[in-house]
């Protein structure tokens, strides 16, 4: 089972109900062709919402691989099912409007958090976990290094100004950088919460999510000198994608516009 609380409980609900609608046939069905269809037929229960559709079809083939390989199925046929949920993200991202829009009436909790996430590009699990033990003094100034969570990969992030802020301002005797508003700990869930019910306060787009933050972050670590490769390595992102969404946001910021295109440019050129 993975870490997280959450993912562990989609296992769950989804493995109950697959083991539920499947309860009186033989396990061995799915060594047959056809039971791609009877699957196919299962998750159709959930056509009228893609995403659940496709979380049905994914968690019924990690049970069956899983059987493969503890030798309880010789084979199944289950494999690379259609998906319906196709979302491209890559031009979802926080404005400074929307940012704007959003300190404007959020409190500085929220606020600590969404700065945290546009100048990092750490996904929610990473930011609840930043302390002053992640900063390092570096010749040009300070950075975080930060082992994350998902991918369990050494990130270092230049820390910027907007971002220094947070840390400077963050109490001594506080060991968390990011806190609810009681100061108490966060977990991943409540601050992409809290992001969410302010950014439904300031009236932006419900497309919006902390998540999409890391869109803003890419244009800030190319624009504090990495390169677009390290940038597509830290996101965990392919290159193509790390541009087009830095692309995207410069066309959508008219103020970093030029700045932003020139050194993207750059950066393309100097990939291989």
């Amino acid at each position: 089972m993975p870490k997280g609380e959450r993912s562990q409980a989609d296992i769950r609900k989804w493995g109950l109900r697959f083991a539920e609608h499947f309860k009186d046939a033989p396990a061995v069905i799915f060594e047959e062709r056809g039971a791609r269809g009877e699957l196919n037929a299962w998750r159709a229960l959930w056509k009228h919402s893609p995403k659940q559709h496709d979380m049905a079809g994914t968690h019924a083939v990690r049970i069956l691989n899983w059987a493969v390989d503890e030798g309880k199925l010789a084979e199944h046929h289950c494999h690379k099912l259609h998906r319906l949920y196709e979302v491209d993200r890559s031009e979802i991202v926080w404005t400074p409007a929307d940012r704007e829009a959003f300190n404007a009436i959020a409190p500085e909790w929220a606020r600590r958090i969404l700065c945290a996430a546009c100048e990092t590009g750490l996904r929610p699990a990473d930011l609840i976990k930043l302390t002053s033990a992640h900063i390092e003094d570096t010749p040009g100034g300070r950075r975080l290094r930060v082992r994350t969570n998902k991918r369990k990969r050494l990130a270092h992030i230049p820390i910027t100004p907007a971002l220094a802020e947070i840390i400077d301002a963050t109490p001594s005797d506080r060991l968390l950088i990011l806190t609810n508003a009681n100061g108490n700990r966060l977990t991943p869930h409540r601050a992409s919460e809290g992001v969410r019910q302010w950014r439904d306060k300031a009236n932006l787009s419900d497309e919006l999510r902390l998540y999409d933050a890391r869109g803003t972050a890419a244009t800030r670590l190319l624009n504090a000198g990495l390169s677009l490769a390290e940038i597509a390595n830290h996101m965990g992102w392919s290159i193509r994608y790390a541009a087009n969404v830095i692309e995207h946001y410069a066309r959508v910021s008219p103020d970093e516009t030029d700045a932003v295109l020139v050194k993207l440019a750059r950066a393309k050129g100097g990939v291989a």
